[in-house]
């Protein structure tokens, strides 16, 4: 039974039992703790913790899931995976155990002919909590399942909380016997490879208070309704109904695996080392596809930094698998053996859509994008291995050379910070080099940035407010209603006030506070679009009473509650007060003219580069947009400049438009573009302009595209793999742009003598005559350093037998010189002595450092790659590059400048003299 038909069965089955059908949420977690969703029950989290009245008594769906922390046993167990999809029927205080088991068994035992799953009854087991009797009557009486094969087990065991205080229960599992031959008899407390989960059913309770761990804490209290919450993993389900061993051999995971094997010219199955290895492949491409057609982009941080690490893990393998089937050395050594411009990705991406396209048709439709931006990612990492694996080899010696087992932790940090390499690499690395990381070192230097990053995420759209309060705010004062697309100013009630989180009955000057109305033209930040700022006049009971609040932003902490943050400037705000709302007319106006200009541009880019210029983020501010979207390389500026004229030309048509609600069906049949990645309800507005534009779309526009007035193309550039951003300016903005470039372009005509149009022609002439000019001054400057070379290897000092020579160049020397002196030293020393040259100088306001060591240095084991790491480190920076001639910086010395490079000299001389003492490869 192939998987689409297993979730078809699922759903079909608790659809016809009076459950709604609630298709999976994005993988985007709109929970603000958590990066991704990592189980079924995420997206109706909010309504079993009571924070908001759920929709529906019964539900059921298939969730998308992805979890990360066990990413390392990926592969190295059939049992890992980090995408991996969850069927689940769950009960907001409607029916319990006596409808949730019984329902369990019937999908379970249920002949497949007649839609079930088909188990044999005899096959199955189950298992309650320690003390829970009425679920063990249940599935001895009802289900009529023989004692024996109902187990007790602790909490530890049969018991879920959420890991916090909060909703809590004991729980049943379902257990498949898959027979003697995976393991001994006794049921699933005997042996839980034998006997296999496959359906949790969770009954939510109780209250469970502070403690440790699955079992350290208290229950102080029963809920007040009943739920459940259930959980069956297709992917093992699917390896049980397709009868195979693992995971990794089911329909949707094999195709992906079976070809990582072709293209790398593998066999699955024949050696431990290559199996892991396309089981890595096979799992982290199905989750890359997952993430990105839900809009997430490889990034250093956050669900990006997830979708970076498990792209970059993919490409690592696919190349290890490759180089050991042509030769290659394995480890760091053999990444670059073979082709170094192979790619992997795109086919194997095609194949993972191909084979969970039955599933989520999206991933179809959305195939380009997805592409695109894969694509871009391995086409950068492949770079960023190659200049990685150079400097982790340095770091990797460095470490032997002090006689260590482990890498520092700042030079893991580098790797990651500077040149892009994960830390997972670096891990991998170096346990194939025997060698471990200190990563207590690398996650203190990493932990301040991402706290930092996640906490300005999280803290958002709630103001750092527990979100329950939200959640109350909306029950009690009920969903919000925005009036500004029809209006600009309109009476309200005030519903609601927060001061530092907390709910109060009122608010006087000088108070920053939260505010909700009854209804408000205040537009809410949100699809790209800033928020409206502007006034809410409370009104009191008497003449002069009532105060004045400044709304500074608008958010929608929980859907259906608008919260006006502001500071209330003068007088007092009351609870249930009536209001008068004023937006800023002319930032609404200016914001309107900038969404606008963006669908403007999103149509003339994909009419220019095709359907894989897919809108990847954008944002609306007065004046003027950015608009991101996803391309292999730079858009040429012809199509820049043909973009931009084909948009003004929209403007003088001056076309009509319009927005309107439809169904999204209706919506996608009219070609209506959608945001990339972004979900949508079954209705939707449509924003139309003519018939040039039309988009699904929840901001504010103006009515016609003539009071644009002008759109200016300013430039655009990469800001991530595979997605490029384009900036633009709208209306006076742009016009007053021009009116500057007119001034300027004036002013260069009568400075240069020169006619409008011959500017480019003659700036480039200049430029030519300034760069020979320069040209000439660096040999002048060149031959000058190098006429001193035959008089400064004289002086070369002997350290315990190795020619040392430290040399600080003029002040202004560039950086190409002092490289180039450096070597024309080295090639001055005898070759048959060992010689260490070391050249620095200031060429601006930072210091550079070159060592150059000759081959008999290296024989000695001394290599310009680690002396250069204490040489630059002297100068408070870093450094690297190859075992004959490498190269660092440091930061700005000031005064200390002779001070700080005299100390580099002495500490490459130090580790000379240590060597000395030490055989080659560092052995005393």
């Amino acid at each position: 039974m192939e998987s689409a038909e297993i979730v078809r069965r699922f759903l079909s089955y608790f659809e016809q039992h009076g459950h709604t059908v609630v298709p999976s949420a994005s993988l985007i977690a709109d929970d603000p703790t958590l990066l991704l969703v990592n189980a079924g029950m995420v997206p109706f989290k909010p309504y079993f913790l009571g924070q908001l009245p759920p929709p529906h008594r019964r539900a059921t769906s298939a969730q998308k899931c992805v979890r990360t922390p066990d990413i390392e046993e990926v592969g190295k167990t059939t049992r890992h995976a980090t995408f991996f999809q969850m069927l689940g029927n769950f009960s907001f205080g409607d029916y319990f155990k006596e409808q949730a088991i019984p329902f369990a068994w019937e999908l379970l035992t249920r002949s497949e002919s007649d839609g079930g799953f088909g188990f044999p009854e005899d096959r199955l087991w189950a298992t309650v909590y320690t003390d829970d009797d009425e679920a063990a009557k249940l599935w001895r009486d009802l289900v009529g399942l023989p004692e024996s094969r109902i187990q007790r087990r602790g909490m530890a065991d049969n018991f879920w909380s959420m890991g916090v205080p909060g909703p809590c229960g004991p729980c049943s599992e379902i257990y498949y016997d898959r027979g003697p031959e995976y393991g001994r008899d006794g049921g699933p407390v005997a042996d839980e490879d034998r006997y296999l989960e496959i359906w949790n059913l969770v009954f939510m309770q109780y209250v469970r208070g502070e403690g440790p761990g699955k079992e350290g804490f208290p229950i102080i209290g029963e809920l007040p309704s009943r739920n459940i919450d259930t959980g069956m993993g297709l992917e093992r389900m699917a390896a049980l109904l397709q009868g195979v061993d693992n995971i990794y051999e089911i329909d949707t995971m094999w195709k992906v695996l079976d070809r990582a094997a072709d293209l790398t010219e593998q066999k699955y199955g024949r050696d431990h080392r290559t199996d892991v290895a396309l089981r890595v492949v096979a799992d982290h491409v199905r989750t890359a596809v997952m993430l990105v057609a839900d809009g997430v982009l490889p990034s250093n941080e956050g669900r990006g930094y997830v979708l970076r690490r498990i792209l970059r893990r993919s490409v690592r393998n696919l190349r290890l698998l490759a180089g050991s089937q042509r030769g290659g050395a394995g480890g760091s050594q053999g990444l670059g053996r073979g082709s170094e411009d192979e790619h992997y990705l795109h086919e194997l991406a095609s194949v993972a859509i191909d084979a969970l396209g039955d599933q989520y048709p999206g991933l179809h439709r959305d195939g380009p994008n997805i592409h695109t931006v894969i694509d871009a990612e391995e086409s950068v990492f492949l770079g960023t291995l190659r200049t990685g694996t150079a400097i982790f080899d340095v770091a990797v010696e460095e470490t032997r050379r002090r006689g260590a087992e482990t890498i520092r932790g700042d030079q893991a940090f580098a790797l990651h910070d500077t040149y892009g390499f994960p830390i997972d690499l670096t891990l991998e690395m170096a346990a194939e080099q025997g060698l471990t990381v200190d990563e207590a070192e690398f996650r203190r230097l990493m932990q301040e940035q991402r706290h930092r990053a996640k906490e300005d995420a999280a803290g958002k759209k709630t103001g750092n407010a527990d979100i329950s309060v939200f959640a109350r705010l909306l029950e009690q004062s009920g969903r919000v209603t925005f009036t500004g697309y029809d209006e600009v100013a309109g009476d309200a009630t005030i519903a609601g006030l927060l001061v530092g989180g907390v709910s109060v009955p009122a608010a006087s000057a000088g108070t920053d506070v939260d505010v909700v109305l009854d209804r408000t033209p205040f537009y809410a930040e949100g699809g790209g679009q800033l928020a409206d700022t502007g006034l809410i006049r409370s009104i009191g009971s008497g003449a002069g009473d009532g105060g004045l609040i400044e709304v500074l932003d608008v958010q929608v902490p929980v859907p259906g509650l608008i919260i006006h943050r502001g500071r209330v400037i003068s007088g007092e705000v009351i609870l249930g007060a009536p209001a008068h709302a004023d937006i800023d007319i002319e930032r609404r106006r200016a914001i309107s003219r900038s969404h606008t200009a963006t669908h403007l541009v999103h149509r003339a880019f994909r009419g220019a580069l095709g359907e894989s210029a897919a809108q990847a983020g954008s944002e609306n501010s007065p004046g003027r947009f950015r608009f991101d979207f996803t391309a292999m390389g730079a858009v040429p500026p012809s199509v820049l400049r043909d973009a931009e004229d084909e948009v003004n030309r929209v403007l003088i048509n001056d076309l009509d438009v319009r927005a309107y609600q439809t169904s999204l069906d209706e919506a996608r049949a009219m070609g209506a573009l959608a945001l990339f990645g972004e979900k949508y309800g079954d209705r939707v507005r449509v924003v139309e302009v003519g018939d040039y534009s039309r988009e699904l779309c929840g901001g504010t526009h103006v009515a016609r595209s003539g009071q644009l007035g002008l759109v200016k193309i300013l430039g655009e550039a990469s800001i991530g793999s595979g997605v490029r951003r384009v900036e633009a300016l709208v209306g006076i903005d742009a016009f007053r742009f021009l009116a500057r470039e007119n001034v300027l372009v004036n002013q260069l005509s009568e400075q240069l003598k020169t006619r409008r149009e011959e500017l480019p022609e003659r700036i480039a002439a200049i430029v030519s005559r300034l760069r020979d000019a320069e040209r000439d001054l660096e040999r002048l400057n060149s031959a000058r350093l190098l006429d001193d070379a035959a008089e400064l290897t004289r002086g070369a000092a002997d350290v315990d037998g190795v020619a040392y020579l430290a040399h600080r160049v003029p002040d202004g020397t560039p950086a190409d010189g002092i490289r180039k002196l450096a070597l024309d030293l080295r090639g001055r020393l005898a070759s048959d002595r060992p010689g260490v040259i070391v050249v620095a100088g200031v060429p601006a306001d930072r210091p550079t450092v070159v060592v150059a060591v000759n081959d008999a240095a290296r024989t000695r084991g001394l290599t310009a790659g680690s002396l250069v790491l204490a040489a630059a480190g002297a100068l408070g920076g870093r450094g690297g590059g190859k075992d004959d001639v490498a190269q660092g910086g440091g930061a700005p010395l000031g005064e200390n400048a002779a001070q700080a490079i005299e100390e580099s000299f002495r500490a490459v001389r130090a580790i000379i003299g240590d060597s000395s003492r030490m055989g080659p490869g560092g052995v005393a």
